[in-house]
């Protein structure tokens, strides 16, 4: 059986998972913040994008900085 090729993912979904990394870290998950900055080499349309689908979960707070980052704070509901 052949193997299938492998797929590369979008610069979008490397952008995605790159600022997920930093979100999930242990010391971004304690403060429950994370500073972001674009890389040069991102599209400014795809960070405007993901920017875009981060604001809109409940519970998330983006600050965008004069030198460029965006801070993202959030907060944990909690359980009823």
């Amino acid at each position: 059986m052949a193997s299938l090729p492998a797929v590369t993912p979008s610069r979008y979904e490397q952008l995605g998972v790159r600022i997920q990394k930093i979100i999930n870290s242990p010391t971004a998950q304690r403060s429950r913040a994370a500073l972001i900055f674009r890389l040069d080499s991102e599209s400014p349309e795809d960070w405007e994008t993901l920017l875009e689908e981060i604001s809109e979960n409940d519970n998330v707070t983006l600050a965008h900085r004069d030198d460029g980052g965006v801070q993202i704070f959030w907060t944990v509901p909690k359980e009823d």
